[in-house]
């Protein structure tokens, strides 16, 4: 028996308002309202409302057998609340049902644990309270922004309280090593590690509408076989993915729906095939080894690194001006300026500003709202420095207000 593990990401990242239309030192609201809002809508209609329906309705008809799991970032829980409260109202429905797990992230699904170790901890502070709030329940397991590990990451997750970890199924870390078995953190062995299988997850994910794959079409029952064939060893299946690839990535019109409404029975009728949430999954199984990880991964492009964040001058040089002003955030404890420093973190910003080519670079731009990599850096750079400015000022205003020290008789005399 397997057990399939089926992992959802939810994230919407705040747009930000475009230079063009940004009247520096004058208009302080940095986001895009109107985009934010429409787009929010039309991926809601698209993707979380009926598929959340869909979700509701298999996890029913499987009386509890069909279970999944989600990671749904802070950043979109703020937009579910201003724009769409009833796509957070069916969340809460699905939670209700306690076949489904949230996971812990970064609130602003940043690069935080790339920044400093106190900044990814506050992050993930944040954004555990924020899942406690809304779903009743404490995220036990944690998935990192864009699925980035190391060994060292790993190790700051489990001194974090956390015993389970997502982490991409990179071959160049793997090597003749299956993802499709618990390892465990190699700095801290207690931390069991779910590894992303990405052919079977980029199956649907990517290529599910593509009619030159030499697969296509993608039926359910072919791609069962797959599951339960003996050319995938293993015990557990990982399949992570953007939950945006049903409805909104693939159409409704591609037949994604169908495909997810026929899964859970003819997985679970195979007799050789069972669902598990991310934490019962790590639960049930032994870490069958140690997974040596000392350079940083994620599940972005080719080389599975960060440089689809931090892999040009334009990037490095908005992330470092960007983390320069922690202290001084830190220090202003305003709620105003906390808010503009939590969105301005969002890896989303970096992703825009990165120089990839060929199928790299044909993902990016999808994604991308800007025309070029230099555009999405002058429109951030702009932000940042009035954000900068105006944060310099409520620093000297603070500064201002606070009462002149008095002199006493010891003071003047050590003075003297």
């Amino acid at each position: 028996m397997k057990t399939v593990c089926l992992y959802f990401q939810v994230h919407q990242p705040w747009r930000l308002k475009k230079y063009r239309f940004f009247n520096m030192g004058k208009d302080h609201n940095y986001l895009d309202d109107l985009m934010n809002r429409s787009i929010m809508l039309k991926v809601a209609r698209q993707c979380y409302l009926p598929m959340n329906a869909l979700l509701l309705k298999l996890i029913r008809e499987n009386q509890g057998k069909f279970r999944c799991t989600f990671s749904i970032t802070g950043i979109a829980i703020e937009q579910f609340r201003a724009y769409a409260p009833e796509v957070l109202e069916s969340f809460k429905e699905l939670a209700a049902t306690g076949c489904v797990e949230f996971l812990a992230e970064t609130y602003s699904h940043s690069l935080a644990s790339l920044a400093s170790k106190e900044d990814f901890m506050q992050q993930v502070k944040l954004h555990t309270a924020a899942i406690k709030k809304e779903f009743g329940v404490k995220p036990t397991t944690f998935r990192n922004t864009e699925l980035i590990y190391s060994d060292e990451i790993g190790a700051a997750v489990a001194e974090m309280g956390f015993r389970t970890m997502l982490a991409e199924g990179a071959k160049h870390v793997l090597g003749w090593k299956s993802p499709n078995y618990v390892y465990a953190n190699a700095k801290d062995h207690k931390l069991r590690l779910l590894l992303r299988n990405y052919k079977l997850s980029d199956d649907i994910a990517f290529r599910f509408s593509n009619q030159n794959w030499d697969q296509y079409p993608l039926t359910c029952d072919k791609y069962i076989s797959w599951l339960t064939s003996e050319e995938t060893p293993g015990n557990v299946l990982n399949l992570f993915m953007d939950y945006e690839t049903f409805g909104e990535h693939q159409t409704a019109q591609t037949g994604i729906f169908d495909f997810m409404q026929a899964l859970p029975k003819a997985a679970l009728e195979s007799g050789e095939l069972e669902f598990a949430t991310a934490t019962e999954a790590a639960k049930k199984y032994q870490p069958v080894s140690v997974l040596h990880c000392p350079h940083v991964m994620s599940w972005a492009d080719e080389e599975r690194d960060i440089t689809a964040w931090l892999g040009n001058e334009l990037q490095n040089e908005a992330f470092s001006k960007l983390y320069a002003q922690k202290e001084k955030v830190e220090a202003l404890k305003n709620p105003d300026f906390d808010y503009v420093w939590s969105f301005l973190q969002t890896s989303d910003h970096f992703y825009y500003m990165a120089t990839k080519w060929l199928s790299d670079g044909d993902v990016h731009s999808y994604f991308n709202p800007y025309d070029s990599a230099y555009e999405a850096f002058i429109n951030y750079m702009n932000v940042l420095s009035d954000f900068i400015i105006e944060l310099d000022k409520a620093l000297a205003e603070k500064e201002a207000k606070k009462p002149a020290k008095k002199t006493t008789r010891k003071t003047a005399a050590a003075k003297a």
